[in-house]
């Protein structure tokens, strides 16, 4: 039975990464400007207006993130009197080798500099300078990126650099070596 299960998932696997590949294809030829080596993880969500997108090189988007380019209220305040002729769309621009993190939103009108890394379940509604890392909602500055580097240095888990090459020998090495190390409660 688990075989079956094997099976069905890897084909229920290979069709999401070839609707994927085909969603991001359309948003390309839609605008949306995708630098090289970039990364686009599956559920990522470029609105109705991707030609507002433009992503630059050694990028990476985690799954789940979401760019909104436009309100959406302003459907329902042009009902309203006086606001009839309100309408409101931007831009979003991700530099060199950036890192947004899983379930992101970023808001229309936001730029985020080369070398950024954008936090998981972060709502960016405001520019991020070169080099920094920002997280949380709203997302706020935590902390120069290199400063970020250095905290993660001393985690850093060491194995034969190899085994990348084989994530399955990584996958066991990882089971069989690493520590039951955890952060202390606060």
């Amino acid at each position: 039975m688990i075989l079956f299960y094997k099976i069905f998932h890897k084909i229920t696997e290979l069709y999401a990464d070839f609707k994927h590949e085909i969603y991001v294809k359309l948003c390309v030829a839609k605008g949306l400007k995708l630098g090289k080596n970039s990364v686009i993880r599956r559920n990522v969500n470029f609105g109705s207006e991707p030609f507002l997108i433009e992503i630059d090189d050694d990028s990476r988007i985690a799954s789940g993130t979401t760019f909104v380019n436009h309100s959406g209220a302003t459907v329902n305040l042009r009902k309203m009197e006086g606001y009839q002729d309100v309408r409101n769309f931007g831009r979003i621009k991700i530099g060199k080798n950036c890192a947004v993190g899983v379930n992101c939103v970023i808001l229309q009108d936001v730029e985020i500099g080369d070398n950024c890394i954008l936090g998981a379940n972060s709502v960016l509604s405001d520019s991020m300078p070169d080099n920094t890392v920002y997280g949380g909602n709203p997302a706020k500055y935590i902390c120069d990126t290199e400063d970020y580097g250095d905290f993660l240095k001393k985690s850093t888990v060491s194995y034969p650099i190899g085994l990348e090459n084989n994530r399955e020998n990584l996958n066991q090495w990882l089971i069989k070596n690493l520590p039951d190390k955890y952060k202390p409660a606060r």
